[in-house]
């Protein structure tokens, strides 16, 4: 199990609503990607509080952008590994 569906099932578990990214387990196309990217601005809006899941402290582009998205919007942010 990956982290991001670890991370999902133990706050689940621990009574937490989750609103976690969509996946896909196949390429997508880019008009896929800009819809997903703009689902997941909307998935914080909807959000308490943004926990990063970042193995071994790793943040990509799409996740920076959410990152600064989140935290313009006064969102609480933390991460499951030191960054």
């Amino acid at each position: 199990m990956d982290e991001m569906r670890a991370a999902n099932r133990d706050l689940t578990f621990a009574g937490v609503i989750v609103v976690a990214p969509g996946e896909a387990d196949e390429l997508i196309t880019n008009e896929q990607k800009t819809e997903l990217d703009s689902l997941h601005l909307r998935k914080i809006d909807l959000a308490d509080r943004v926990l990063v899941v970042n193995p071994g402290g790793y943040i990509g582009e799409s996740t920076s952008r959410e990152i600064a998205y989140a935290h313009a919007t006064g969102k609480p942010i933390s991460f499951t590994d030191p960054v």
